[in-house]
């Protein structure tokens, strides 16, 4: 799909993937919408694309994805502000790490982590693709994740909020491509499938989940989950534009996302063990070390 010229919405636009991607679809000359929680990331987003892409028009809006209510006052700002009747693109980026044990751990951190991560794909979803039909050409891009093929953080770590939503992500988005062709032929989808990618989402999900002062403390370990990745959130954001230009589906972000899709696909039993213990431990991905504030991808 051509981008030039074209509207596109990103979630999740104030950091990491999402604000390389509002960056990247301005220089490539498309206007852009996004949105986020955090008011003075987007500021900062807006003013780097602005730099990178002086005649690009980005539009920045405060939103929490998981609101459904929020969302549709989000599309409807949209359509005014760039005075169009349809987008072309819209980007699912937006999302914390959280809720790790169903069994043990607190049920607001796992109900928060799935409204956003899977509710917030659902909201926008509903919201933007009528105006995505209404397009000549569309596309739907939605993020989610390594913990979309293998449903932890490690051996001993379970990653269950997170998990569960990038699964129901991955299966949305493949359920698209018949729904689609079928009624709305012009429109496409694309699931992204990133592994470790350097963005700040540790502090994200700390300042979603616990406040900004919370999520301050976590700086360090912030800044060496991203340090330590393999791709960073520019490299990733071109991967995922590249996918999209060449009318990809399926867009696998990593060498260690391609090597544990492909454990995943060769022996599925023994990803977690016979008896659940994960006897393999983490088939091809390396994960950060803490359990409660590591995270394996990359809104």
């Amino acid at each position: 799909m051509e981008i030039a010229g074209r509207l596109a919405v990103v979630t999740g636009g104030g950091s990491g993937m999402g604000r390389e991607l509002v960056v990247q679809l301005a220089t490539a000359g498309c206007d852009v919408a996004t949105c986020d929680v955090h008011e003075p990331s987007l500021t900062e987003t807006v003013e780097l694309a602005s730099d990178a892409a002086p005649g690009a028009r980005v539009t920045a809006h405060q939103c929490d994805v998981s609101d459904e209510a929020q969302v549709n006052t989000f599309r409807d700002a949209v359509l005014g502000q760039h005075e169009r009747g349809h987008v072309n693109l819209l980007f699912n980026n937006a999302g914390v790490a959280g809720g790790y044990s169903f069994v043990s751990d607190d049920r607001a951190a796992w109900d928060r982590t799935f409204a956003i991560c899977w509710g917030g794909v659902y909201h926008c979803s509903r919201a933007f693709m009528p105006l995505l039909i209404a397009s000549d050409a569309g596309y739907i891009v939605n993020t989610s994740s390594v913990n979309g093929f293998w449903a932890a953080l490690g051996p001993d770590v379970p990653h269950t909020a997170y998990s569960t939503a990038k699964f129901a992500v991955k299966g949305f988005s493949e359920s698209l491509i018949t729904d689609l062709r079928l009624h709305a032929p012009h429109v496409k989808v694309a699931v992204v499938m990133p592994g470790h990618v350097g963005t700040g989402i540790v502090a994200n999900t700390t300042r979603v989940l616990d406040g900004d002062a919370a999520a301050e403390a976590l700086r360090e370990v912030s800044d060496g989950f991203s340090a330590q990745a393999p791709v960073s959130a520019r490299e990733a954001a071109t991967i995922i534009l590249d996918g999209v230009r060449n009318d990809e589906w399926r867009i696998l972000v990593g060498e260690d996302a391609r090597a544990l899709d492909e454990a995943v696909r060769a022996d599925p039993l023994a990803v977690y063990g016979a008896d659940g213990s994960s006897s393999r431990g983490e088939p091809g991905c390396q994960w950060p070390s803490t359990r409660r504030h590591s995270v394996s991808s990359s809104a």
